[in-house]
């Protein structure tokens, strides 16, 4: 009945009050609860929290503003009012806590346990309540709770043994249980696995546990796979887990139970990681580490937490109720694979939580089968073909400020895959989807707007070149011997980057990526050969030639500080009323960084295309 259930011959509607509502697995419940007809109130600390959170659901989709109560675990009587404002809830749901390592004995017993502690006697005095669904773990259900509250000894030796997130998830469970059944509020308990990001989207903040794997295979800094085929770290998409949780409260045979929600078609730990590194195209480690001596080596070898270590097993859990649920209700599992490799795209693309998470702008896209990095929406009308040896993110400001604007990497550059040689059929692909594009080319990038422009001229109705190298001197002889310049990049610094580039360091914030991706697989190499290649007469000559063919408006723009060469100008002055010049005082061969507005104003000042 679309969030109505019938009771005792009326329409009695769902009211949902939910505790860690802008935690990543609260947000989608919210949605989840939204999508199905539930009026929500959201528990939190104060209204700039509420206002992120109602923000991130209206990008969503979320037409209704969930009502928010202020929550403070740190006084008796937990929210505003207490429960007698709050008659006519009918669920709670717990989702609070601390999902983080490296946390004292201390603190996660009060972030996990102590929420309990609070949350459970504050149900139990709520009069329509007929169901509290708490988030526990995949590692921790079915606690008894007879021994609670836990001795000293029992304490210090779980903690001891697991370590303080998960002991603590796991003295919360057996607390929820003791408290409950003696308070008499009916609860259910669902055990989710590592949740990764929506099926269709991929969509994730968090970093911790099997993303923060994944980040060192993408980087290239995994030495060894962890584990063998037999160890099981199961996922589970936040979508599909927080649609499971809205339908706990209308079925009545699910009180008192507890639900393991995993995908048990997830692949054996290896493989997902080889999985997710041949689809990043990056290289994946041969050498595969048994859990037990992973456990034995020192984490500045692994590089990983020791509380994750817990995790490494090859233990399968009992599933089968929360199948059975899902079917009665008609809720079926998403593909195992797509789903994973959407969540790893999200991670590469926001760089691992680096970048806030913003829908649609960052993503991969796949031309002529080179899965290709770029920010902005795919077909948008002005095409930004970033330099060297900088990326995409150093254009993002440029872009937003155009308006309807895409940078992508170009082949082997960047974030992309593939290999510069790939770029004749990527750029056919590219300028197909954009239809009539405006192609913003800068450095390396004009030489590619150029033969895209020359190749396809119907596709190509703008040409913008930004500090196009063809068009001015030659670069001294260090960029022309590549082995030595692979050396350099591979190594360089972002503020040894900003200088390189700018002449000052101020700009390393800005570069930080740029001399992340450099560090990446091939990409050193790859730029290295390309600046060598810009070098050489030939082919400046030959690219010269080429402008001069292209029949469309031509609009070059340089820093006064890196002006065209005389052939350069000579080329252009061929062109006659074709083509423009516009020079930025103060700027140099990169003004995206040192001066972004008045580039932004300079490519906008351009003519309009021609119909």
């Amino acid at each position: 009945m679309g969030g109505l259930r019938l009771r005792e011959g009326g329409v009695v509607s769902r009211h949902a009050l939910v505790f860690g509502a802008t935690g990543f697995i609260g947000r989608h419940l919210v949605l989840a609860l939204d999508e199905a007809g539930v009026r929500v109130t959201v528990a939190t600390r104060d209204g700039a929290s509420h206002a992120g959170l109602s923000s991130w659901l209206a990008e969503r989709g979320c037409t209704t503003v969930p009502a928010r109560v202020r929550v403070d675990f740190g006084v008796p009587g937990l929210i505003e009012d207490g429960p007698a404002a709050w008659a006519d809830v009918t669920e709670v749901y717990n989702c609070a806590g601390a999902y983080r390592f490296g946390m004292s004995v201390r603190e996660a017993r009060h972030a996990n346990v102590g929420s309990v502690q609070a949350i459970v006697p504050f149900a139990a005095r709520l009069p329509g309540l007929r169901r509290l669904v708490h988030v526990s773990g995949y590692r921790v259900g079915g606690q008894g709770p007879a021994a609670v509250p836990w001795s000293d000894d029992l304490v210090r030796r779980t903690y001891r043994r697991l370590g303080p997130y998960e002991a603590s998830k796991v003295e919360a469970d057996a607390v929820l249980r003791a408290t409950a059944d003696r308070l008499g509020v009916p609860w259910t308990v669902v055990n989710p696995s590592s949740v990764i990001g929506p099926a269709a989207s991929g969509e994730s903040d968090q970093g911790l546990g099997l993303a923060s794997t994944i980040r060192e295979l993408w980087r290239g800094s995994l030495a060894a796979l962890p584990g063998d085929g037999r160890t099981f770290v199961p996922v589970i998409t936040a979508d599909y887990l927080a649609r499971f949780m809205a339908l706990l409260p209308e079925d009545p045979a699910t009180a008192g139970a507890a639900y393991w929600i995993l995908d048990d078609d997830t692949p054996p730990l290896p493989d997902l990681l080889t999985l997710v590194g041949r689809h990043y195209q990056v290289r994946t480690p041969r050498l595969r580490v048994p859990v037990p001596l992973v456990r034995r080596l020192p984490q500045a070898l692994t590089r990983a937490d020791p509380e994750t270590l817990t995790f490494l097993s090859a233990d399968r859990y009992p599933t089968g109720p929360a199948r059975a649920f899902a079917g009665r209700h008609g809720l079926a599992l998403p593909g195992t694979t797509e789903s994973i490799l959407r969540w790893a795209d999200h991670l590469a693309a926001h760089r691992f939580g680096a970048v806030p998470a913003r829908r649609r702008e960052r993503r991969f896209t796949r031309h002529a089968g080179v899965r290709t990095f770029g920010i902005g929406e795919p077909g948008a009308p002005t095409l930004v073909l970033p330099g060297l040896p900088v990326n995409a993110d150093t254009w993002a400001e440029v872009a937003v400020a155009l308006g309807e604007a895409r940078v992508v990497d170009l082949p082997g550059l960047g974030m992309s895959a593939g290999h510069p040689r790939d770029l004749p059929a990527w750029l056919a692909a590219l300028v197909e989807e954009a239809g009539r594009a405006h192609l913003v080319g800068h450095s390396i990038g004009a030489a590619a707007a150029v033969e895209a422009a020359l190749a396809h001229p119907g596709r190509v109705g703008r040409l913008t070149l930004v500090s196009p190298f063809f068009l001015q001197p030659r670069a001294g002889m260090a960029t022309r011997v590549a082995p030595l310049t692979r050396l350099y990049l591979g190594r360089a610094r972002p503020a040894a980057l900003s200088r390189l580039l700018t002449g000052d360091s101020a700009h390393a914030e800005r570069l930080a990526s740029s001399a992340e991706d450099l560090r990446r697989g091939h990409v050193a190499g790859h730029v290295a050969r390309m600046l060598s290649a810009a070098g050489r007469e030939r082919w400046r000559a030959e690219l010269r030639a080429a402008l001069g063919r292209y029949p469309g408006r031509v609009h070059v723009i340089v820093g006064a500080e890196d002006p065209l060469s005389g052939d350069g100008r000579a080329a252009l002055d061929a062109l006659g009323t074709r083509a423009s010049v516009t020079v930025i005082e103060g700027a140099g061969h990169h003004p995206q960084l040192t001066h972004g507005a008045e580039l932004a104003e300079a490519i906008r000042a351009q003519a309009p295309m021609p119909a």
